[in-house]
């Protein structure tokens, strides 16, 4: 049996997953991987809570910031990336340690998927144009109905992903469950990854979500969402959905409060992190979870092979 040759670090957010990733790679000659939908937009460096410049003078890192807001940076765009950053690893004798809070990354990562033709742009406009007049609630129980598979690994409110999945049966005939039976294989075999999710206790979950969302108005939240709203950019956008985003956004129009913003960010990412939960439960059930004293020990025994 072959030891593991890459980490794989999931969790709520705010759970301390880029810590954990940033001590083992300086223990045990690593380079940290992004693995966090939102943490690739080079926009979005405070609001995000992207690692620091001296944290990533201390290791490399790969994947940050690499993608410009205006683009819809996909799952596949990024197992093509990623599974090129981890041979670029291996061969410079380095151990590539993933971290992030997406589920989807961490699934298709171990899983594969399917390489889904794109999808016209009249097609995309119509569906995004019906997520707008109908709401995100109406168009996920239309993909209950026309692909269960895939509405069920979905959350319902993924309104990206939602008109995504209902695209591609509008341009190919096919459901995103059909196509992801074919097509792009895992990058990495799941029997050779050690993998943990970090768990933190509620309340002290909750406490380091809003003390966190404060940590950031302090470092320049606002000033990166001012620039990113200047741009003008499609509200639909990844990026424009960033936790924290369309509030601070709301507030700079005048509409709310910078302190109502705040909460309603804080609301969103809490409600989040609880999504995250319960996702990585129904559809990553054979990986460990482990509080965040623990969890470096839990993996040191699965590289060791214990």
């Amino acid at each position: 049996m072959h030891r593991p040759n890459v980490i794989l670090i999931a969790g709520p957010t705010a759970s301390g997953k880029s810590t954990l990733a940033l001590a083992l790679a300086e223990k045990l000659k690593g380079v940290v991987v992004n693995a966090d939908s939102m943490q690739v937009y080079r926009d979005l460096h405070v609001i995000t809570a992207r690692p620091s410049p001296e944290e990533e003078s201390r290791v490399p890192h790969r994947l940050y910031g690499h993608v410009d807001a205006a683009k819809n940076y996909s799952v596949g765009q990024w197992c093509r990336d990623v599974g090129a950053v981890i041979a670029e690893a291996h061969d410079a004798g380095k151990l590539p340690i993933l971290v992030g809070g997406t589920g989807l990354y961490f699934k298709a990562l171990t899983s594969g998927l399917a390489a889904v033709p794109p999808t016209p742009p009249g097609i995309r406009a119509a569906v995004r144009a019906r997520l707008k007049a109908e709401g995100v609630a109406a168009l996920y129980a239309e993909l209950g109905k026309r692909d269960p598979a895939a509405a069920q690994r979905l959350m319902p409110n993924d309104s990206s992903r939602i008109c995504r999945a209902l695209e591609v049966l509008a341009a190919t005939g096919r459901s995103l469950s059909e196509w992801h039976r074919e097509g792009m294989p895992a990058a990495v075999d799941p029997k050779r990854a050690a993998k943990i999710f970090l768990t933190c206790e509620r309340q002290e979950l909750v406490r380091r979500i809003e003390q966190r969302f404060d940590v950031m108005l302090a470092a320049g939240a606002l000033d990166e969402v001012r620039a990113l709203d200047a741009r003008a950019l499609d509200p639909l956008l990844p990026a424009m959905k960033a936790h924290g985003v369309p509030w601070l956004a709301r507030h700079l129009r005048g509409e709310i409060s910078l302190a109502e913003a705040a909460e309603g960010a804080k609301m969103d990412t809490r409600r989040y992190a609880k999504r995250q939960l319960t996702w990585f439960r129904n559809q990553m059930s054979d990986w460990p979870w482990a509080a965040h004293g623990e969890a470096a020990e839990a993996i040191q025994r699965q590289l060791s092979g214990g």
